[in-house]
């Protein structure tokens, strides 16, 4: 059962007793993904758990948790333009879905070994049970749009539908672009090849259409989509560079996802371009060659690196046992994979020349020009849904200092 307006505006979110004031972004993302969690439930929950267990594992990864960014912004825009919340939850659904789908054939084409601090589902399952559920979900999302007739009219339902078709097409350009970068292994590339880069894989499905269909099922018209763009443009750099960040220095509890895994998997992130753009030519061949190796495979360094680092952070291995137990490993990895050691000296010398800074301040650059964007909106009324918007360009913003 979807929440009425009124009620979703109102209430507390779920298991809460910390002051609203103190947390109003963390309260409305937890009553953002419980509205979500109950739709995709609804859609795809117990009636339709008799296809061998296919179902269940479509819920996996959207009720692990994560904090449902893509849903919220589209109820927040919808709401702020004065539509209801039943114009747009089954969209914002789809669109957590979609996101969903995405993150089971990344893991499988990045090799990651977690997600949302659990083992990824191929991992779990194999590889072809993953494929599949990633490829049920992308189908399966097809029908609350072509549903959105009943909800909002013919003709926004197909601006929708237009909407996650371009928003599809263009993450998978953006997701071809960096894997042809690393299957390549190219680097002579600049920041403006990494935003272009980011503003297909990331802005467009995590920020642009969810903003623009929120708004559409508001009734806003086409005049109103550049602007939504423009400001989700800027937000997805800004967070993806901060998420690629964090890669390097979160805590994998709260991170999420293995720390340091775009180094393992080559991935080229703004700052690791930074680096080979500006590293002495000794060291840049160093690293060039370092990343033309492959990650170890399942079973191999990176996985036994990460039971390591998690035995002694929880004081379950001694420095000096965790030292015997890495020079051993170092003595059995093959010689055409990354080595433990490869990829922490890539990780100094990012330091080293002042990549990360760089990265930094181009993350605080974006989130600043989206506050500027977002600042324009006059036909955006304020009201608890805008601030949510507002919060969240402070929230990306605070993420990059």
């Amino acid at each position: 059962m979807t929440l009425a307006w009124s009620e979703f505006t109102t209430r507390k979110p779920p298991g809460g007793s910390k002051s609203r004031a103190a947390r109003p972004l963390d309260d409305y993302l937890a009553l953002c993904k419980e509205a979500c969690d109950g739709e995709i439930a609804r859609l795809y929950g117990p009636g339709e758990r008799d296809h061998g267990g296919l179902y269940d594992l479509i819920l996996d990864y959207p009720l692990r948790g994560g904090k449902a960014l893509r849903p919220a912004l589209s109820i927040a825009t919808c709401l702020g333009l004065g539509g209801h919340l039943e114009a747009v939850l089954p969209t914002a659904a789809t669109l957590e879905l979609y996101h969903n789908a995405f993150l089971i054939h990344d893991d499988i084409e990045d090799e990651s070994w977690w997600r949302r601090g659990k083992p990824t589902l191929h991992i779990d399952h194999g590889i072809p049970i993953a494929i599949n559920v990633g490829d049920a979900m992308l189908s399966l999302s097809l029908q609350p749009l072509l549903d959105n007739v009943e909800r909002v009219g013919l003709g926004p339902a197909l601006r929708i539908l237009r909407a996650v078709a371009k928003m599809t097409r263009l993450t998978v350009d953006g997701q071809a672009l960096e894997l042809d970068w690393v299957r390549s292994n190219s680097w002579r590339l600049n920041d403006a090849d990494y935003l272009k880069m980011v503003e297909l894989k990331t802005s467009w499905y995590t920020f642009i259409t969810p903003l623009q269909a929120g708004a559409i099922a508001a009734g806003a018209g086409p005049e109103r989509m550049e602007p939504l763009e423009s400001f989700g443009r800027h937000l997805g750099a800004a967070f993806q560079i901060t998420d690629d960040l964090l890669n390097l220095r979160g805590d994998p509890l709260e991170y999420g996802k293995e720390i340091g895994g775009d180094l393992w998997e080559g991935k080229r992130t703004l700052m690791l371009l930074h680096t080979l753009r500006h590293a002495e030519s000794q060291d840049q061949a160093r690293a060039v060659s370092i990343l033309g190796k492959r990650r170890p495979s399942a079973g191999g360094e990176l996985d036994l690196t990460d039971l390591l680092n998690r035995l002694t952070t929880q004081g379950e291995l001694s420095e000096s046992g965790r030292a015997t137990l890495e020079a051993h490993l170092r003595g059995r990895h093959p010689a055409e994979c990354k080595g433990l050691d490869e990829v922490r000296w890539l990780y100094g010398l990012m330091h080293d020349v002042g990549s990360l800074r760089h990265a930094r301040d181009v993350a605080a650059a974006h989130a600043q020009q989206a506050a500027a964007v977002l600042a324009t909106l006059d036909w955006f009324p304020h009201s608890r849904h805008r601030d949510v918007l507002a919060d969240l360009v402070d929230y990306v913003h605070g993420r990059t200092r």
